[in-house]
């Protein structure tokens, strides 16, 4: 059996009432795939409900080394996304990255 280099962890948030996300998922939610040497984020979905929405956050994220600080990325979904699930999908990101950080601990 092949030995993965890769992990997944996610992340949740309230999705804001009264847009798309809310009426369809009611959360916030993010899937990150990790590789565990780079910390580099090589895969990602979103409960976007569009699908050009979904394929812009991953043009955003994937690739973004996760030891480099969560700021930087934070930064640039803040400078390119704007709608009413900001908040909501940052604070999802955060939730997955601290869940990462918190297994590669347990894993020490």
């Amino acid at each position: 059996m092949e030995v993965l280099q890769t992990v997944l962890v996610t992340g949740y948030s309230k999705a804001p009432q009264g847009t798309s996300m809310y009426e369809v998922y009611k959360h916030a939610g993010i899937v990150l795939e990790v590789h565990l040497e780079t910390h580099k984020i090589v895969g990602v979905e979103f409960t976007f409900v569009a699908s050009l929405t979904k394929d812009f956050f991953e043009r955003l994220v994937v690739g973004y080394e996760l030891d480099k600080g969560l700021e930087p990325l934070i930064k640039r979904i803040q400078e390119h996304y704007f709608a009413p699930s900001q908040q909501a999908i940052i604070v999802a990101l955060q939730s997955a990255v601290q869940r990462y950080w918190d297994f590669l601990d347990k894993k020490k």
